[in-house]
């Protein structure tokens, strides 16, 4: 589920629940609309109440950090819970976001 909040510039999308495969298909898909038409400066995904992720999730977040910065905006993760900050971290993809993977 994604609870979005969009002021122009910035949108913030609350993602919750576990993603993998079936949830991240749903997610790919509305945050690549929301990024299609608003084109923001920065996609923040707000994690707080993310239990858990697999690698679908990894490939959620980097084809939105693909997507969003295309549109010339950057990507950030906050509230990310001790183990999924972990999956993160293994992967490598907490090098490419704009600040790192903050528990």
């Amino acid at each position: 589920m994604i609870k979005l909040y969009n002021d122009g510039r910035r949108i913030t999308a609350a993602l919750s629940g576990d993603i993998d495969h079936h949830a991240a298909r749903r997610m790919r898909a509305e945050l690549d609309d929301v990024i299609a038409r608003s084109r923001p400066e920065m996609l923040i995904l707000d994690l707080e109440n993310v239990g858990f992720m697999d690698s679908s999730g990894i490939g959620l977040i980097l084809g939105r950090l693909k997507a969003v910065r295309q549109c010339g905006g950057d990507l950030m993760l906050k509230n990310v819970q001790p183990n999924i900050a972990a999956v993160i971290r293994l992967s490598g993809l907490s090098t490419l976001l704009a600040e790192g993977v903050k528990a």
